[in-house]
């Protein structure tokens, strides 16, 4: 069988290999961490390497639950669940038997990890189009109190399973409900065939909101969204298409997909998310689907607080984009900048280590008037958070060096 290519940059797959091979990563290629658990070569060792580092978790997780050790076979099962699910996303095509097996493999674990989490953890369909549904994990505190409630949105390179970790859920001990979703072309709605194509991923956020409006959990006044990477982009889209948002995070930013992540970055993202849309011509790919992809001439429709967050020389989401996203902004506002990072805040030493989301948690309090405090009215704030620096709370406010058009570098 001779494979015919799917895009143009297909051919540039052996630097790919290459890249993974020298720095242990698929993307990203910045970051210092390594993305797999165990050497990989080429791409093609990728599922192979996570799949086997998943069964190493799956197996000590139910020797651990076996033992009544509910708090270690917790954070063996999160292991595990994300060892899968990196090992299946890198298999992006339809119906191919071996993502399917780790797919299978993905929910057997996710469904272990609720007999023994410390809190309430519930799968959630919601009623989506053609009689398909929109799959959800349902993270609620342990006493199950009407509560704010955060809508994750996963980025491109992630699905449900991704956030909160249950071991860790850093959204519980700041007082939230946590609902993530497999948004269009993520996850388990990939299987389904529900694309992430048109408005999508607004019309199924805004059916999850409907659904959490119903929750005897939730406080239907305090639904935020939260999305990272691509989800940055979902997230705004969905807060200008749904007017009950009560506040939005978009992180490691993505705001115009069309300049730059398909073009000028790793051949595998335009790779991927042709896959999440649905389609095999590149060319009506790039009409269709690429060129539409933007948030300029929707944010004027947020009304809700919304903040911003991305790395100084983030490849993805060059610095001028943010700049001009927040300039359309009209509601209460805040933007982080971080000194020096790129397309992943996970561990910034801007943090002193740890993860954006936290802080990113913490704002959403503060947007939602939890623990008594508030935005001030028509609130506007650029913070520059340096390295090993005071943080978004200290005094860093920036006012950036560039006019709208200008390139930052």
């Amino acid at each position: 069988m001779i494979r015919k290519l799917r895009t143009q940059r297909d051919s540039q797959q052996w630097m790919l290999d290459l890249a993974l091979n020298m720095r242990g990563r698929v993307q990203n290629f910045e970051a210092d961490t390594l993305e797999v658990p165990s050497r990989a070569r080429n791409y093609r060792m990728f599922p192979k390497v996570w799949r086997k580092d998943a069964e190493h978790h799956e197996a000590l997780a139910k020797r651990a639950q076996a033992k009544g050790m509910n708090a270690s076979a917790t954070a063996h099962y999160d292991h595990a669940i994300e060892a899968y699910r990196m090992g299946q996303h890198a298999i992006f095509f339809d119906d191919h038997p071996v993502k399917k097996a780790m797919c299978r493999k993905l929910d057997e674990m996710v469904d272990r990890r609720s007999l023994v989490a410390d809190y309430p953890i519930e799968r959630v369909e919601v009623p989506f189009d053609d009689g398909k549904s929109i799959s959800c994990l349902l993270h609620l505190l342990p006493d199950r109190r009407k509560a704010p409630v955060v809508i994750y949105v996963p980025g491109m390179d992630q699905t449900k399973e991704t956030f909160p970790k249950a071991a860790h859920n850093i959204a519980r001990s700041r007082g939230f409900h946590v609902l993530s979703m497999d948004g269009p072309g993520q996850g388990a709605s990939n299987l389904r065939k529900i694309r992430a194509i048109g408005d999508n991923y607004e019309r199924a956020g805004a059916a999850v909101v409907s659904y959490l409006q119903k929750r005897k959990e939730v406080n239907p006044k305090k639904i935020a969204i939260y999305g990272v990477s691509m989800g940055s982009y979902w997230t705004l889209r969905l807060a200008s298409y749904d007017r009950r948002i009560a506040a939005v995070a978009s992180t490691v930013a993505c705001f115009n997909p069309n300049n730059t992540i398909f073009t000028q970055s790793s051949p595998r993202f335009k790779q991927m998310f042709m896959y999440m849309a649905g389609y095999t011509d590149e060319a009506a790919f790039d009409e269709e689907v690429a060129q539409p992809m933007t948030v300029r001439g929707q944010l004027g429709n947020i009304q809700c607080p919304t903040l911003l967050a991305t790395g100084e020389f983030d490849p993805l989401s060059p610095l001028e984009d943010a700049i001009e996203a927040f300039g359309e902004l009209k509601s209460q506002k805040e933007m982080w900048v971080f000194e020096d990072q790129f397309h992943q805040l996970r561990s910034p030493p801007n943090l002193g280590g740890l993860t954006s989301g936290e802080y990113v948690l913490d704002w959403l309090q503060l947007a939602l008037g939890m623990n008594g405090g508030k935005l001030k009215k028509g609130h506007k704030r650029i913070a520059y958070l340096k390295n090993k620096g005071d943080g978004p709370w200290g005094d860093c406010e920036w006012v950036p060096p560039i006019k709208a058009g200008q390139a930052y570098f």
